[in-house]
């Protein structure tokens, strides 16, 4: 009897350790996922946005005549330069501009918000020099509060940040009023965190 005894107790220590190796699986990892992000950086390096479809003379593209360009010796000297001289970069204009600022000791931000309108007519939210403390799940919202914290006041999701650190380009949809929009949040979903904000001012034309 006391062998059986043995035997069943060991099984149900067993079976106990099996059951809480499976529930610390999943909680490990949720751990994981909610704080490592306080202890890494990503760093993201966009280009500056542009009209890639600008039409050139003679229906050439932008892309075609830059395929073109780079085989210099079979392009005359002088139709290069007038291709070069076609294919300035095209003109942007920035409507409104802030500085990301410290949301408490723990959620820290710096650098620029702008948003521009391209050439084409579209409109993109540019972050520069970026450096925000990281943390799960943070998304780019475009609030309509001035001061950027009411999101009753109305907000447009530019979807999640794709980095803490470094030079950011993030689309505005066509149907949205940038006008209307006057700071960016960098928020943190899961938690309903706000991690920086940046006010928003109209750029003075020079």
């Amino acid at each position: 009897m006391a062998m059986v005894r043995w035997a069943t107790a060991t099984k149900n220590r067993r079976i106990l350790l099996g059951i809480g190796v499976v529930l610390a699986i999943p909680a490990i990892a949720l751990a994981w996922w909610l704080g490592s992000p306080l202890f890494l950086n990503k760093t993201v390096d966009e280009e500056f946005p542009r009209s890639v479809n600008a039409v050139l003379p003679d229906g050439v593209t932008r892309a075609e005549a830059e395929s073109t360009m780079e085989d210099a010796a079979a392009v005359d000297v002088d139709v290069a330069d007038s291709m070069t001289d076609s294919m300035a970069e095209p003109s942007t204009v920035s409507l409104k501009v802030g500085q990301f600022m410290d949301e408490d000791r723990l959620h820290r931000g710096s650098g620029s918000a702008t948003v521009y309108r391209l050439d084409d007519g579209e409109h993109v939210l540019r972050l520069e020099d970026l450096n925000v403390t990281n943390g799960p799940d943070l998304f780019v919202l475009l609030m309509q509060d001035p001061e950027g914290r009411d999101k009753d006041q109305g907000y447009v999701d530019l979807g999640r940040l794709k980095g803490n650190r470094g030079n950011q380009n993030y689309g505005i949809p066509a149907s949205v009023n940038v006008s209307d929009h006057n700071a960016v949040m960098i928020y943190c979903r899961a938690f309903s965190v706000i991690f920086s904000i940046a006010e928003l001012g109209e750029v003075q034309a020079a």
